[in-house]
């Protein structure tokens, strides 16, 4: 740790000023990240560190990539700043381009300033255009922690942040490792997923229900693939009683899983699909909402109660048309499909074969998830679900070897999840899953089984 004699003044500055989210402030040791380049960053004692998480999954292109810095310089030259009523040209190419993406009728998009507002106007948009109040999401979710979106999500944030009846009812998603149906492979669990959803909207009355809303792959909650026809069950379900349905592609599209949307994989085509992140990589914030022709046409004729000082602001929309080009000239999409199959799942594997605290190993692309547990046999997790104080102990040593060893990594409860930038090279990536792996033998020598 770094002594008090050599805090660098943004430190002294942080720790009197900023007020950090998701954290009990007196506890907070944060570090001084003043430069970065690709896959790595360093602090204000110029330690460097190969950044495993992408800020917060979501610098799919890297720290400082020239050419996004340039469009933003050249769009601050042009036009800082304009209001969401007037048509602009960043604005609408970054509509275009995504759109062009985007599967089937999805013709439009709704510019938010991030993922938790694009769940919250998807959201409106599926009441709106059905009629109907209710919103179904999983429990292992995360949507955003403004309101709305906090309601939609399923895991421990939200409960002190409930407010009271919302319409958002919750049903498990498929999850074949701790499976809550008892499954004992894909197909089963896929079968047996479906048929909980179903009889979650019996129960709920199918004709309350405007959205049902799903993270494509789940992302912090245990990036969870979901098994193969699970999504076009869920799009089946949903066109058969006229539900909206929702994906979230905030962390799993823009190259994440190895796809420009996640849900490429399956050819699966949602009727509202949301994103931020990867987008531009949080050069500047931007998110949204793609909508289907049909969801739009509700709105033709008739007013759509919402807005944004910001929708669609410039500079972030110039950065979204900046990095989707340079994700097409430099492949980067191909590269991170590569990662998952060559590099990062088979490495991942081996790891699983050398560590018995490795209890599963699950991803695409780079988007992977090493689940640990103090026992293979019974499953138990390496640290309790939820855990903190002495409970979480364990899980923050792994943290703090991997930190001193150079790597920065993502971790959540009894996972490390491998989510480096998507054009992170070949050699990058093994020296991350080469410190993963000493790290490990703290882990297995917690192992009880």
């Amino acid at each position: 740790m770094t002594t008090q004699a050599t805090r660098s003044k943004a430190y002294l500055d942080d720790r009197a000023h900023v007020f950090h989210s998701w954290s009990a402030q007196a506890t907070l040791d944060p570090l001084d990240l003043v430069s970065g380049q690709g896959s790595w960053f360093w602090d204000s004692n110029g330690k460097k560190y190969l950044d495993f998480s992408s800020q917060l999954v979501n610098l799919n292109i890297g720290h400082q990539h020239p050419k996004l810095i340039a469009a933003i310089q050249e769009q601050a030259g042009k036009l800082c700043t304009v209001a969401p009523q007037f048509a602009n040209e960043a604005r609408s190419e970054a509509a275009r381009l995504i759109t062009d993406l985007a599967p089937g009728d999805l013709n439009m998009v709704f510019f938010t300033n991030g993922g938790a507002e694009a769940a919250e106007y998807a959201s409106r948009m599926a009441k709106l255009h059905t009629g109907r109040h209710k919103i179904l999401t999983t429990y292992r979710s995360y949507h955003g922690s403004t309101s709305g979106a906090i309601a939609l999500t399923g895991d421990p944030r939200r409960w002190p942040n409930e407010v009271g009846a919302s319409g958002a009812v919750k049903f498990w998603g498929p999850y074949p490792y701790r499976s809550a149906f008892h499954s004992t492979n894909d197909q089963q669990e896929c079968q047996r997923a479906l048929q909980h959803l179903e009889d979650v909207l019996t129960f709920e009355g199918p004709h309350t229900v405007a959205m049902i809303g799903l993270e494509t792959v789940v992302g912090t909650n245990g990036i969870l693939v979901p098994p193969d026809g699970y999504l076009q069950g869920v799009r089946d379900i949903c066109n058969k009683y006229g539900i909206v349905m929702m994906c979230d592609e905030v962390m799993a599209g823009f190259g994440r899983c190895g796809e420009w949307f996640a849900v490429d994989k399956w050819k699966v085509t949602p009727d509202l699909l949301t994103f931020a992140k990867g987008v531009n990589s949080g050069y500047v914030p931007l998110g949204g909402v793609v909508i289907s022709q049909k969801i739009a046409d509700t709105f033709r004729e008739r007013v759509f109660p919402g807005g944004l000082t910001y929708s669609g602001h410039p500079l972030a929309c110039a950065a979204a048309v900046a990095s989707i080009n340079i994700f097409k000239e430099e492949k980067i999409v191909e590269h991170a499909r590569m990662l998952g199959t060559d590099v990062i799942g088979p490495g991942l594997e081996k790891l699983k074969v050398k560590h018995p605290s490795v209890g599963d190993v699950r991803g695409l692309g780079v988007f992977w998830a090493i689940e640990l547990v103090s026992n293979r046999e019974t499953r138990k997790p390496y640290v309790p679900f939820n855990a903190s104080g002495a409970d979480a102990k364990p899980m923050l040593e792994l943290v703090a070897a991997c930190k001193q060893h150079g790597l920065w990594p993502f971790a959540h409860f009894n996972r490390i999840h491998v989510v480096p930038p998507c054009n992170t090279s070949i050699e990058d990536v093994k020296t991350g899953l080469d410190i993963i792996d000493q790290v490990l033998d703290l882990a297995d020598k917690n192992y009880e089984g």
